[in-house]
């Protein structure tokens, strides 16, 4: 295969995630099988991207043990990254937590499924308030990725390892088993070389292969004992995080110039709700989209100067409802915020979306 051409190829979601770590100089993986990502380290396996990029690809014994493989891969400067499902994420959480305090970047990626507990292997959207509000304790966020296609599921591989090392940040890219069972062409970018040692020390000061002023090896902490110390690095965390806020929302809409009534859904939600948008047009209704790319930072200054516009906005997730909480924190106004949802592994269709925002309309 020619490393320098741009190959389209029919994948599911979970391939195309492992081919564009294969492809964006991704330095090591490191997972555990759970059902529906199980094909990203089968793909890998597969590819054998360690004769040919010398990436690394390691089946951990478990989700803690993958999760704190990327810490210290992280903290060496190097670009790694972790998958699983609802469960399997849930796991990490401490790992996860100790990453954003210690300012260890890393990508992970959660293929969610229907839960509470261990649920079902059927998708969801349930996995939300973990991923935005992040499930580990202390005062901190993750940059959370919704992609809505496979070529996203691609896409938002390089992108998160990007927003990572330039934050110094998790970053997790929230996709469910729609998405990573899904087949769709795929547009897969150029082979980056991966960073050699040498690039390390001069991009990451700060990694672990590096040194510092006196020469002493640099260590990877969240550990601080001096109250005044920790609250100094938790302002400082803050800060970082308000520049997130600030540079990185992330947003895509559709018929939103005339349009009366506002959906606002992400991931696998927002193409159903797209064809009802279609469906709900053809038939007179005048009705928008909106979809959070980033889910967190969350857009709510545009979903704000929307709601002034509009006379009610839906939201249409596979959950019980959890992004509608940010919908409503983001509006000022009276206007009505309407939810609709299937859970356990169930999977509203654009017929649906329909008749319940028709019901409404009527009101």
């Amino acid at each position: 295969m020619d490393k320098n051409k741009n190959d389209v190829i029919l994948l599911k979601g979970n391939e195309a995630v492992a081919h564009a770590a294969v492809r964006c100089g991704c330095d090591g993986f490191f997972g555990y099988p759970i059902t529906p990502q199980s094909e990203i380290i089968e793909t890998l396996s597969e590819l054998r991207p360690w004769e040919t990029t010398g990436m690394v690809v390691l089946q951990a014994e478990s989700e803690l043990a993958s999760i704190n493989m990327v810490y210290a891969g992280g903290a060496s400067g190097k670009r790694v990254m972790t998958t699983s499902s609802s469960p399997g994420v849930a796991l990490m959480q401490e790992g996860i937590t100790y990453m954003a305090g210690a300012e260890i970047p890393g990508l992970i990626v959660n293929v969610s499924r229907g839960g509470p507990g261990l649920g079902t292997i059927q998708p969801s959207q349930s996995d939300y308030i973990q991923a935005t509000r992040g499930g580990g304790n202390g005062d901190y966020n993750n940059i959370v990725l919704a992609p809505w296609n496979v070529q996203e599921m691609a896409d938002f591989v390089d992108l998160g390892f990007e927003l990572a090392f330039k934050y110094r940040n998790p970053v997790i890219m929230l996709s469910d088993g729609v998405i990573g069972q899904m087949m769709e062409s795929v547009r897969l970018g150029d082979y980056k070389p991966r960073k050699t040692e040498e690039e390390i020390r001069r991009l990451y000061p700060w990694a672990a292969c590096g040194r510092t002023i006196d020469r002493r090896p640099n260590i990877f902490t969240s550990l601080d004992l001096d109250s005044g110390s920790m609250e100094r690095r938790n302002l400082a965390l803050q800060a970082k995080f308000q520049a997130m806020c600030d540079n990185e929302v992330r947003f895509e809409t559709t018929d939103i110039d005339d349009c009366d009534s506002l959906i606002v859904a992400f991931g696998s939600a927002a193409r159903i709700a797209n064809k009802a948008m279609q469906v709900l047009r053809a038939e007179g209704v005048r009705v928008g989209l909106f979809r959070p790319i980033t889910l967190w930072p969350f857009p709510e200054k545009e979903i704000r100067e929307l709601s002034t516009r509009v006379k009610r906005i839906y939201c249409v997730e596979i959950n019980a409802g959890q992004m509608i909480d940010d919908i409503r924190l983001a509006t000022d106004n009276p206007c009505p915020i309407y939810h609709y949802g299937r859970l356990g592994g169930m999977v509203p269709t654009p017929d649906e979306i329909v008749r319940f925002i028709k019901e409404k309309e009527c009101v």
